[in-house]
């Protein structure tokens, strides 16, 4: 493909997908955001959908706040902000999204390709004020911005989150971002009353699902994405889950060539915690 078909903002180009999607890649790793059916499709299913966020929105209550934790393109945040918008006068709570990004490039391109990216559109002055003041807002809508390194932010003030969407490059490209450490700062800023928070996931890998549940989280399967049969909820609260991992799931990963949790090897105190962790019982 051209220059113009596929341009670049420094470490990162624009990518037509097999099914004619355009994405993000990182031009170092290799890695694209959304690679499987489309950022918008994929969006919609696991962080819009699955949550229920239309239901959630509907009913009376508190400011509903989403931790975006990797902004990227912004399809997730922009697809929380269009279900909102989408209610109208059945929206019964206002949104806020903070969104924590190291690297605005990926937005840029997306923003620069209307035809390629036609759901941002809608947000385009949104997302441009997101990144010249750090926060947007309109009747009912907030959208914050946090740029830089996450882990700071996350050591910080922040208003608790009733859902996560934990959507970084992957643990192979973006390890820092999968310890137990920084899962166990995401935890922390999650609510525990009510319904407690979920965190939406692409990864069903073993060693995520087990960081999970080290940094304090009860752990789901979730929603396909079409080409992954399986994605991952944690949560707060383990009643909150649809499918909650059980002892099957346990039995596996004993015998499993992938149990330690990322960045960490399996120790036996490890080990120990997980055989322990609340779910099982």
């Amino acid at each position: 493909m051209s220059a113009e078909e596929n341009p670049r903002d420094g470490d990162f180009e624009l990518v037509t997908l097999r099914n004619g999607s355009r994405a993000v890649r990182h031009l170092g790793h290799g890695e694209v955001m959304h690679p499987s059916v489309g950022p918008w499709k994929e969006a919609l299913g696991l962080y819009v959908e699955q949550p229920r966020l239309a239901e959630r929105l509907s009913q009376p209550g508190p400011p509903l706040v989403i931790h975006d934790v990797g902004l990227g393109a912004a399809t997730n945040a922009v697809a929380a902000l269009t279900c909102a918008r989408e209610l109208g006068a059945a929206r019964q709570r206002s949104l806020e999204v903070v969104s924590f990004e190291v690297d605005l490039a990926p937005l840029r391109l997306a923003l620069a390709d209307a035809a390629g990216f036609p759901f941002l559109q809608p947000f385009r002055e949104a997302a441009e004020t997101l990144m010249r003041d750090g926060v947007w807002e309109e009747d009912g809508l907030r959208w914050t911005l946090h740029l830089g390194d996450a882990v700071p932010f996350l050591d910080g003030v922040l208003p608790v989150a009733d859902l996560v969407y934990f959507d970084p490059f992957s643990p192979a490209s973006n390890p820092d971002m999968w310890t137990e450490g920084v899962l166990a700062r995401v935890r922390r800023h999650c609510r525990e009353d009510g319904e407690g928070a979920l965190l939406l996931t692409y990864s069903a890998a073993t060693p995520t699902r087990v960081t999970l549940l080290l940094a304090g989280f009860f752990v789901g399967a979730g929603v396909s994405t079409g080409t992954k049969g399986e994605t991952t909820v944690a949560a707060t609260r383990r009643e909150s889950l649809v499918a909650p991992l059980g002892t099957r799931w346990v039995e596996r990963w004993t015998r499993s060539s992938s149990r330690a949790p990322h960045g960490a090897v399996l120790t036996p105190e490890l080990e120990a915690r997980v055989l322990a962790h609340p779910q099982w019982r």
